[in-house]
């Protein structure tokens, strides 16, 4: 599994068993280097053994839990790394993530998954999507500071409801209906992946064209608007358009998401890999997380001395479990292990992981995303006031 799937961290986040094995560490990814992954690996499991016996598990069962990750100590799989692994593992479920993020080295074994050094790909820096239209093909992506995936448009389709629109695949597919005669004059009979002069050369109205050809794009747009309303719907994340300069102010017209990015990227989207995407898309979100993170910095500092703040654990963790947290600000590479009694409402710390605690960071950051907060993973100097944790209360 190369990405972390957004919509996998509930099921992570309530997965409950003695034996929740979370391994997270960095990769190398080229030359001589990279025969250091597998011996990282292999220590980590160590690691993960060793605390599984402190636990009280005989040495059999341990290594009957961690065989598949054991199984992934092969050739092929070290041939193929990002900067980072991280390794999920319990008695339900197992999963591992390549992503582009060198973790600090970090074996953690407890009755739920550490997420947190993942916080880091849903967090702070946000999501946002990337909306790929050309006259041949639509694609939509999405992504964050580290990485970029694409959705296909089948994962989207609302093929139960007649009364909603699915996102075409192409301008062709959308006019066949409205004008058959007329999509044919725009089909292209290519591939996605044909030459583009060929493309040119069937495609007239290039630069916008008549008038009647903009009102076909219009069409087009607005079939794609709608069949995305519904996969939208509720988001607030950033959609940058990537397409030629003068469909971006068609679409825009057709546009009803209310977070629509104003500049876009310009160019045939079909001729940009996903990579190159992503740069040009991250120099458009970039400054907007940036001055969305320090408003919320600045109003923490607003509202400092309050009601609405807190910034120490006995007065965040609580407040995170009963969804009390409107923002919350914890330090990445950082943990505080403890416990929490959500019926007696109280926090016990300790200064090192004992058996059954849990990185009350990662909680409070958990119950905070999941309950509709917003969560920043930022350095630990960049926590307001310096502290381990602060937030920002909705009540």
């Amino acid at each position: 599994m190369n990405l972390f799937a957004i919509d996998k961290l509930t099921t992570l986040a309530t997965e409950s068993s003695s034996t929740c094995i979370s391994i997270y560490t960095p990769m190398e990814r080229l030359g001589a280097e990279t025969q250091q992954n597998p011996i990282r690996f292999k220590n980590l499991m160590r690691k993960a053994q060793s605390q599984l016996l402190e636990l009280g598990m005989s040495e059999q069962d341990a290594n009957n839990l961690l065989q598949p990750a054991q199984e992934l100590d092969t050739y092929d799989f070290w041939q193929h790394q990002s900067d980072g692994l991280a390794i999920l593992l319990s008695p339900n479920q197992f999963h591992y993530y390549r992503l582009p993020i060198a973790f600090a080295e970090l074996t953690v074994v407890t009755d739920h998954f550490h997420l947190k050094p993942l916080l880091q790909l849903l967090s702070g820096d946000g999501q946002f999507y990337i909306l790929g239209l050309s006259q041949n093909q639509v694609r939509l992506f999405q992504g964050t500071r580290y990485y970029i995936h694409e959705i296909p448009l089948t994962d989207i389709q609302v093929t139960d409801l007649p009364d909603v629109a699915n996102v075409p695949n192409n301008m062709a597919e959308a006019l066949q209906d409205d004008d058959p005669e007329k999509s044919l004059q725009f089909h292209t009979g290519t591939s996605s992946g044909g030459s583009g002069s060929d493309r040119a050369a069937i495609f007239h109205g290039q630069g916008g064209g008549s008038d009647d050809h903009k009102d076909d794009l219009l069409r087009y747009f607005r079939q794609v608007n709608s069949g995305l309303e519904s996969f939208l719907k509720n988001e607030k994340a950033p959609l940058i358009l990537a397409g030629v300069d003068y469909l971006l102010p068609i679409y825009q017209q057709a546009n009803t998401y209310p977070h629509l990015m104003p500049d876009g990227i310009t160019g045939n989207p079909e001729m940009l890999k996903p990579e190159e995407l992503h740069t040009q898309a991250w120099e458009i979100v970039q400054p907007d997380f940036e001055r969305t993170k320090e408003a919320a910095i600045n109003r923490y500092q607003e509202l400092h001395n309050t009601k609405k703040t807190a910034n120490t654990i006995e007065q965040v963790i609580p407040a995170a479990y009963f969804q009390r947290v409107e923002a919350l600000f914890v330090p990445v590479g950082e943990q505080v292990w403890g416990l929490f009694d959500p019926e007696a409402n109280s926090v016990r710390m300790h200064t090192e992981h004992e058996a059954g605690d849990r990185d009350l960071l990662d909680l409070a950051a958990l119950h905070t995303l999941t309950n509709g907060g917003t969560v920043y993973a930022v350095e630990p100097g960049e926590v307001p006031e310096d502290k381990a944790i602060a937030a920002i209360f909705r009540y």
